[in-house]
């Protein structure tokens, strides 16, 4: 019998979700013996089983001129609002490399920053190979945007951005969704949707009639995100271990609206007044901040980690924390809400996006209502006061074991993989 080869393409190496999120996928197709490999338009990293598109230091310059380039021309058409927008006006052919010639599927990722624009998609099909296609995000469904709040123009033609300073029915927005229909009517692809959430995005949306969804979560290393006993973990983090402690991710302004910063610090500000003498027994712990100057100042006692690289000390941290703050406003299947559950820490939410596959209400966590502070106060004074909480930490890590373990998620993609195959 055949090994199957697949090969993954995303723009970047791990640098963000998407790009861990291929990683974590190759690592667990490989372990049930699939012949997987990752090729990325941008390499960070020196891992030698990555490979990329760059064969020299100029190509490799071209490709950050691009990204650069994409972003500086991006700010004359965008609106000053902290929300991703691409517009793909920079792109690169992947049809002659060897591992694309040698694969019998073609798996895509996230292919934005110069990477796979609409025309360069659309040539794929002249391999006459099944594609797959993980969104990651709306962006390959809309006419720009990663994130779409509230708008609902993906679900006719776009136009009209919110997003762009001179928006009108012929806009951006519009013509980059025409590119994009022009580019799916070439290429036959299977969509697979990480979340329920995102899977309705997709029958809803206007370019993707037609085309099959198949909805399978990410994975991750549950060998590495995993439980420990909180007092143990706690000193081995150097984290108070008489203090109850919140984690939380990487925090930007107050005016950052993807994040939903602004209805965290007011969650906490309520949250204090509600504890009060007993408020000094919360301690607050943030990773992922850049620096310690553009942060806002929390009514708790703070501890800022910055960027963590190392998955063991993330891991160890998650470990520590007796509950993980997300206040996010839209996201797919986050990756801090599953490594939080996969090492037994309960989490704190809105009721948004893909959140809620893996977070279920007063069983390994608490969903608070949508753009309610007082309801996620609502949530961080339960957990505190919940008197088995060693029953929420053995719910989390049953979550992650059922439903997002490699095993478990590698067998779906494989299925997957067979099915769209030709007999």
């Amino acid at each position: 019998m055949n090994v199957l080869k697949v090969v993954h393409l995303n723009t970047y190496d791990g640098n963000g979700g998407a790009g861990r999120a291929s990683i974590r996928l190759n690592r667990a197709l490989l372990d049930q013996g699939v012949e997987s490999k990752v090729i990325v338009h941008y390499k960070f990293g020196k891992n030698p089983d990555i490979g990329e598109f760059n064969t020299n230091l100029l190509q490799k310059a071209r490709s950050a001129a691009a990204i650069i380039l994409e972003r500086i021309l991006a700010k004359r058409y965008l609106k000053a609002l902290k929300t991703p927008f691409s517009f793909a006006w920079f792109g690169r052919s992947v049809l002659r490399h060897p591992a694309i010639i040698a694969a019998d599927i073609i798996h895509l990722h996230w292919i934005n920053h110069g990477f796979l624009n609409p025309k360069h998609l659309a040539e794929i099909a002249q391999l006459g190979k099944p594609v797959v296609w993980t969104f990651h995000d709306s962006n390959a469904f809309t006419g720009g945007c990663h994130v779409r709040y509230t708008c609902e123009q993906f679900k006719k033609e776009c136009g009209n951005c919110p997003l762009l300073k001179n928006a009108d029915s012929n806009d951006y927005s519009h013509r980059i969704w025409q590119q994009k229909r022009e580019a799916y009517n070439k290429l036959d692809f299977t969509i697979i949707a990480p979340s329920t959430w995102m899977q309705n995005s997709i029958i809803q949306s206007s370019l993707m009639r037609g085309k099959p969804v198949a909805q399978i979560a990410n994975t991750l290393e549950t060998d590495i995100f995993k439980p420990l006993a909180k007092a143990e973990a706690k000193g081995k983090a150097g984290f108070d271990k008489d203090k109850f402690i919140f984690l939380s991710g990487f925090m930007p302004s107050r005016k950052d609206l993807h994040k939903g910063t602004s209805y965290l610090l007011e969650a906490l500000e309520l949250l204090k007044i509600r504890l009060g003498d007993k408020s000094d027994q919360i301690e607050l712990v943030v990773f992922g901040n850049r620096n310690t100057e553009d942060v806002p100042e929390f009514p708790f006692k703070t501890i800022f980690l910055g960027t963590i690289s190392d998955d063991e000390k993330l891991a160890l941290c998650y470990a520590a924390a007796d509950a993980f703050l997300i206040p996010s406003l839209e996201d797919n299947l986050p990756y801090t809400v599953m490594e939080s559950l996969s090492s037994g820490t309960p989490v704190i939410t809105f009721n948004t996006g893909g959140i809620t596959d893996m977070v279920k209400h007063q069983q390994n966590g608490y969903v608070a209502e949508y753009r309610s502070s007082e309801s996620f106060a609502d949530g961080m004074q339960w957990v505190i006061n919940f008197p088995e909480r060693s029953e929420l930490n053995k719910n989390a890590r049953q979550t992650v074991m059922d439903q997002f373990s490699e095993k478990v998620i590698a067998t779906r993609h494989i299925e997957l993989y067979h099915k769209v195959l030709p007999a």
